[in-house]
């Protein structure tokens, strides 16, 4: 009896510590939906410390815990259970789970762990075969140092402006800046968010730089111990900055209102509460009881946008989900006070708009949204101003934006875009970009600034002269727990003395490095200056080359054939370090003695009208893009040309023929087993452009990135015809009314041409009409049930050639 009392107690005690355990966790979970995640992170570090939980539920505990330190920005407890989770399973994560080796690799890489992010990368997509944050950063992390090379370029200075809350994201104005901070207000109140129980944000005004003093730091690229902290009991933790605005369901989108912001207040961080430079409250018009983010000034000084809550003149906006969004908001400075504030015409009430930014004469806004169709969680946009009116937005496409987060965006006085993400390879978390632009809606590439503007933690918010010699950015690299805080840096010397380049040595077939490789190096303005080095463990060598100059590099290993390659430092228009790659093929492997080995016969035919008609006696122009060679040929009575192609080579194909017109064709990588349809349709007067339509949502007249991509094709061929004219139609579906669709399509029809003239093409060269659901292509008219896909296919923008000679 005793034995089976005792049996009794054991199985009550049991039972109890269970329930406990479920209860913890039914409180943390209630926590976590509401997105109160420093809460709900102590509660489940409870309910780990239990130990009767089974694998699957220590499991799904682990995951929403690790989610929560991600979503505080707090990697080194991050890690730490996603360490856990990773070791701790004897078998691959599926499912929901697999996205922890994403989280974990962000994790490792903010914490400065390079090799071990680049194999969790690595892992992640080969699990996935996804290219979110995968070869991309893997590839940077086996040679993180191209991120480094130019860190004694700059000196960074910690301002005393800073204090114990968020400093960040500063805009010039008049001789000073304006900045977000969440410090205490003069009459010390103290309004805290949910999220992670920081307080709200306010701007505020510095009105003199030469007033400020900093402290020069050194770059943070380091890994931090991590904390093996138990729970969150008395102590703050950082959200994520500037991101959580702009996925779904952050501090941003709660009910209780939250935003960007991050504070880690620690009094041990030798920070003073009260900052040492002096600055006020902005204005009490524009600052409100909600959240007040990034702004941007007129030249003038005399006008203002900038970014809050969903709150305006007294009253509070949600979203259908109960949810209160970001927008933007004008003010004009009138007898000294900030009035007359505004919503910003593409605000939205179901998605968030914020962080503005206008180019040097106030015509073109950049800024930050999530609203639907972007590339990412959050993209950057542009709209134009016309007349007193902002253009539809147009996203900057994926010269600028990821599948992850791009945000903070500034324009230099050369009208160059700078901006923060971390959806490419960086030094970890957010890391700032700089964009030199072609057109001001098109950007000719991103380019990451390195440390030690950039660090392994966020780095935002940047602000710069047009030679980048001096100016401020935002970082939250300072200690444990994390802050925000604006930090000035200066540009000591000239960009660069030489090219920084790295060469990696691999094995071809195996991909592996190549240790202990000899490269010898000739420098072809002194031939008889030549250099030998061999690469790392990592198959890496780390090079200085003289500006304005050409390479040979001559690869050699026993075993492995020769390889020699080319390089040149001429005409490049950016400081970024540049990789070189050099594969060697092992001795006896299968190697063709010229491309001519491989030579084969590839046919195609020109055709007009639409395809129906052959075209004979017309010169064919195929170039060779690998090798550079070109090939003219002149067609048959059938239409046909015939050329010698290379497998594995790629070519552009082009005709000249009199009173016609073509897009051409390019081939990538020509397989003569699976050859590509080598036709060429040409194009006259009058004809329809046959190219991959251009389709719009339901009653938006937005660019879509899809439709960029195609109008894009429309900008090059317009380029190759100086003289074509062309008529965009724009045509919608049945649903609405006939009127509003002509309305709808007018517009649709006018982006269209506002884009192509963004591109750099002639307004007069473009006329723009809208057709409405006169010119439907199936069956879907009034009364007519249909799928949205065929909705879809009348929601569209046709090509028609006016003029072509």
């Amino acid at each position: 009896m005793k034995f089976t009392y005792t049996l009794l107690i054991l199985g009550t005690i049991l039972i109890s510590h269970t329930a406990v355990s479920q209860s913890v966790i039914s409180m943390a979970d209630k926590e976590y939906k509401s997105m109160a995640y420093q809460r709900a992170a102590s509660l489940y570090e409870e309910a780990m410390n239990g130990n009767n939980l089974g694998e699957g539920e220590k499991l799904a505990v682990r995951s929403k815990l690790a989610y929560c330190y991600r979503q505080l920005k707090d990697s080194e407890n991050a890690e730490r259970v996603l360490r856990e989770i990773i070791s701790g399973n004897g078998e691959d994560l599926a499912g929901p789970y697999v996205e922890n080796y994403l989280y974990y690799a962000e994790a490792l890489a903010s914490n400065g762990k390079y090799n071990e992010a680049q194999e969790t990368y690595e892992k992640y997509t080969n699990l996935t075969a996804s290219d979110l944050h995968g070869p991309g950063f893997a590839k940077l992390y086996t040679n993180v140092a191209l991120l480094t090379k130019n860190a004694g370029s700059y000196k960074v200075d910690r301002l005393d402006l800073n204090t114990s809350d968020a400093d960040f994201s500063p805009m010039y104005y008049k001789e000073g800046i304006v900045f977000v901070s969440g410090r205490t207000k003069a009459n010390g109140i103290r309004r805290v968010f949910n999220w992670d129980q920081t307080p709200f944000l306010d701007l505020y005004y510095l009105d003199n730089l030469k007033k400020l003093k900093g402290k020069t730091v050194a770059s943070s690229l380091g890994g931090s111990k991590a904390v093996a902290s138990s729970g969150m009991s008395g102590r703050k933790r950082k959200s994520i900055l500037g991101r959580d605005s702009y996925t779904a369901l952050t501090a941003n989108d709660s009910r209780t209102v939250g935003f960007y912001a991050g504070s880690a207040y620690n009094s041990n961080l030798g920070y003073e509460e009260s900052p040492r430079t002096e600055s006020e409250r902005f204005n009490k018009a524009i600052n409100s009881k909600y959240h007040e983010g990034p702004v941007s000034f007129f030249k003038e000084g005399n006008r203002v946008i900038f970014t809050r809550n969903n709150y305006n003149d007294g009253k509070y906006g949600e979203s259908e989900e109960g949810i209160n969004k970001l927008k933007l908001y004008s003010a004009e400075l009138v007898k000294g006070e900030w009035t007359k504030i505004e919503e910003l015409p593409f605000n939205s009430d179901e998605f968030s708009t914020g962080h503005p930014a206008l180019n040097p004469d106030n015509t073109v806004l950049y800024f930050v949204s999530d609203r639907p169709g972007g590339l990412g969680g959050t993209d950057i946009y542009v709209s134009r101003l016309e007349g007193a009116i902002w253009s539809e937005p147009i996203n900057m496409g994926p010269e600028i934006n990821t599948k992850g987060n791009e945000m903070f965006p500034f324009v230099d006085a050369n009208g160059n875009l700078y901006f923060s993400s971390d959806g490419r390879p960086g030094l970890g978390d957010l890391d700032v970009f700089y964009a030199p632009m072609e057109s001001y809606a098109k950007a000719k590439k991103s380019i990451n600034l390195g440390a030690p503007i950039n660090s392994n933690k966020d780095d935002f918010g940047l602000i710069t002269d047009a030679e980048r010699t001096q100016g401020y950015f935002s970082s939250n690299r300072k200690g444990v727990p994390l802050d925000d805080d604006i930090y000035r840096f200066r540009r000591e010397g000239p960009l660069y003395a030489c090219r920084d380049l790295t060469v990696n040595v691999y094995d071809d077939d195996s991909k592996t490095p190549l240790a202990n490789v000899l490269v010898q190096i000739e420098d072809k303005s002194s031939p008889d200056k030549m250099r030998q080095l061999q690469t790392d463990s990592l198959g890496n060598l780390f090079i200085c080359l003289a500006s304005e100059n050409e390479f040979i590099f001559i690869a050699s290993e026993t075993g492995y054939q020769n390889n020699t390659l080319g390089f040149t430092t001429t005409s490049f228009d950016d400081e970024r370090p540049s990789l070189l790659e050099i594969p060697l093929k092992k001795v006896g492997a299968e190697k063709p003695s010229s491309a001519a080995d491989l030579t084969t016969s590839a046919k195609g035919f020109v055709l007009a009208q639409n395809g129906t008609r052959p075209l004979s006696g017309v010169k064919v122009s195929i170039k060779d893009d690998t090798d550079g060679t070109t090939q003219e040929i002149t067609t048959d009575d059938n239409g046909q040309y015939v050329f010698r192609a290379v497998p594995g080579h790629n070519y552009s194909i082009d005709v000249n023929a009199s009173e016609y017109g073509t897009f051409g064709k390019r081939i990538v990588d020509y397989d003569p087993d699976s050859p590509a349809d080598l036709s060429i349709l040409m194009f006259a007067e009058g004809e329809s452009v046959r190219i991959d339509n251009i389709y719009y949502d339901l009653n938006k007249a937005t660019i879509r990135s899809d439709a960029a991509h195609e109008l894009d094709k429309v900008v090059e061929i317009m380029g190759k015809y100086p003289n074509m004219k062309i008529e965009l139609g724009a045509h919608t579906d049945s649903r609405a009314t006939s009127r509003y669709n002509r309305i709808l399509s007018d517009k649709r029809a006018k982006e269209a041409r506002n884009y192509l003239v963004s591109r750099g093409i002639e307004s007069k060269r473009i006329s723009a009409k809208g057709y409405g659901e006169s010119k439907l292509v199936n069956e879907c008219g009034d009364g007519r049930e249909c799928s949205e896909a065929e909705h879809q296919k009348n929601r569209r923008t046709e090509i028609r050639i006016m003029n072509l000679q």
